[in-house]
């Protein structure tokens, strides 16, 4: 009796460790912690982060050449690519919607380096999704933007939960992206300032951006040397 008490208890731990890692694959840790004390909406505004938008240039004319196996298996290994990276950098990934990504930087803990940190994560995607295309052979490519601003970032809801962000910066972040070519990382002015000195960005001049009518953009291509930086 006594050993069927303890490897009952042993499996309730383990089935709340599971649930524990589970949450946590879903929400900031410092969230997760706030949404088991609280039935409220968890709303925090944020004064200054990055985010990023990136979209699989091309995607669906090759989705209707696939079986829906094989396309959810493309998408998983890209973006699973696009997870170790985020995990890497310390990013905290938003959402996928389709063949879109969505991550940023910055919160729900602030860092300074939020813009070199997601302009890293976006020359990283590049770089992954070029190798993804070598290895299957299926050629991908991928349109990138970025931008800088102040968000409130959350979960609503008591369903489903999911940490999203609202606001003008992830609204033009998402226009970086869609206004973007492919292949190419489009930043916003207010990205540009943060970024500028450190990688090598160049101008694309005015842009017509969707809501907003024209903005001055940039083009990210890289980091740049310490010692060019460093001068």
């Amino acid at each position: 009796m006594l050993d069927q008490l303890e490897t009952s208890k042993a499996r309730v731990v383990e089935e709340h460790e599971r649930a524990e890692n589970l949450l946590l694959n879903i929400l900031p840790a410092s969230i997760a912690q706030q949404l088991k004390s609280t039935s409220e909406p968890i709303a925090h505004s944020h004064e200054e982060v990055s985010v990023l938008f990136a979209d699989l240039a091309g995607f669906t004319p090759l989705s209707a050449k696939m079986s829906p196996v094989d396309l959810v298996s493309m998408l998983n290994d890209i973006f699973s690519r696009y997870d170790e990276l985020a995990h890497a950098l310390g990013l905290e990934k938003i959402k996928t919607i389709g063949d879109a990504y969505m991550v940023a930087a910055g919160l729900p803990v602030y860092r300074d380096d939020h813009a070199e940190a997601i302009a890293d994560m976006a020359l990283g995607m590049i770089s992954a999704t070029e190798e993804f295309s070598r290895q299957s052979g299926t050629q991908i490519r991928i349109r990138i933007g970025i931008n800088t601003g102040n968000v409130v970032a959350g979960v609503i809801g008591r369903k489903k939960f999911i940490y999203d962000l609202w606001g003008d910066t992830a609204n033009i972040a998402s226009r970086m992206e869609s206004s973007g070519e492919t292949g190419m990382i489009q930043v916003s002015e207010a990205s540009y300032r943060k970024l500028k000195g450190a990688f090598d960005l160049e101008e694309r001049g005015l842009t017509e951006i969707k809501g907003r009518g024209k903005m001055k953009t940039y083009v990210l291509k890289g980091r740049l040397p310490a010692e060019t930086a460093a001068g």
